[in-house]
């Protein structure tokens, strides 16, 4: 079990938490690949960075009516913190992104932060993201491993609450949508949950992908034909994982449509998973995006305050099943 906790890390988790001590926060972190999917609907050319921190103050002035708490960047998000109806903020601290001439995917802060400095502007927790899978060399993962270490050791002296998130990746030359990498990942996803769940890294609530591909399990909606797994199999697979660690964890969406992220919780549901808990980002406002390009801001906010609001309110009906993050930690 992890030590007890201190009081700002409880204030933290408190603040982005609803009164339930479940975690039903939004993501609004997202930067590159806002950045990409606004320039598709731009039909290309980069977007003005107007652009990008106009939609994440239209998303979280929405979005935040309905949920705990919402996640934000540093480099576009700041502006949004001041229209979140007094809710929980988290704020990432990790420099968005890799690059493909560097495929070891390794972490770095964002420039000219600190744990002090995002304490500061008003966090109430911080997120720090890592690339990770345990199939990677070895002296990589040790680099993520330290690098982690350091941010907890930041946490724990400004005494604050640490999401940890991580999400795999292939590497072997397959694809990460397929179905070879869909067999890989429940033990990628157990093995880093069990890994970052030590005590030396400091985590205080683990933001984790589902460890199966809702699309290869036979007998769901969205199941496309492919078998990875039958029902009974990803069942195994989501008991085993949740059980990898003792820490609260909440599910992150993965870019996965809203439709497929509320079965993949009501399948959590029925798995008898005690979570946490959401980050949710994507499958919450993602269809907006066209909108927001074509039709301009106040489209876009009628739509977030009605479809948006909606994906909310339905993830917060599955959320009623849902354990506190005080029924593991104390």
């Amino acid at each position: 079990m992890s030590s007890k906790l201190t009081p700002g890390k409880i204030a933290g988790l408190k603040a982005v938490s609803d009164t339930r001590g479940v975690i039903a926060a939004a993501a609004m972190d997202q930067r590159g690949l806002l950045k990409n999917m606004l320039a598709k609907e731009l039909g290309g050319g980069e977007p003005p960075d107007s652009m990008m921190v106009q939609f994440k103050e239209l998303v979280a002035e929405a979005l935040t009516k309905h949920a705990s708490s919402i996640l934000l960047d540093v480099q576009y998000g700041l502006p949004a913190t001041k229209h979140i109806h007094g809710k929980g903020l988290l704020l990432a601290y990790e420099k968005a992104g890799y690059t493909v001439d560097h495929p070891e995917r390794l972490p770095s802060a964002t420039e000219g932060w600190s744990v002090l400095r995002l304490k500061e502007a008003g966090a109430d927790s911080i997120k720090i993201l890592v690339y990770y899978t345990p199939f990677e060399d070895a002296w990589i993962n040790e680099q993520k491993h330290a690098w982690i270490e350091r941010v907890g050791a930041e946490c724990r002296a400004h005494d604050i609450p640490l999401f940890l998130e991580f999400i795999g990746y292939d590497v072997y030359g397959e694809d990460e949508k397929g179905l070879a990498y869909a067999k890989r990942k429940p033990e990628i996803v157990l093995r880093s949950m069990k890994e970052f769940s030590q005590e030396r890294y400091g985590a205080d609530v683990l933001k984790v992908e589902v460890p199966v591909q809702m699309q290869f399990v036979e007998g769901t909606q969205a199941y496309k034909g492919e078998k990875a797994y039958t029902r009974a199999e990803a069942m195994e697979h989501m008991r085993a994982a949740a059980a990898s660690t003792h820490l609260p964890f909440v599910y992150l969406s993965a870019g996965v449509t809203s439709p497929v992220f509320l079965e993949t919780l009501e399948f959590a549901v029925e798995c008898g998973i005690h979570f946490n808990g959401v980050l949710c980002g994507r499958a919450t406002w993602q269809g907006g995006v066209p909108i927001f390009v074509k039709q301009g801001a106040a489209a876009f906010e009628e739509w977030l305050n009605t479809e948006g609001a909606n994906n909310i309110e339905q993830i917060n009906r599955i959320l009623k099943s849902a354990s506190p993050w005080h029924d593991k930690l104390g």
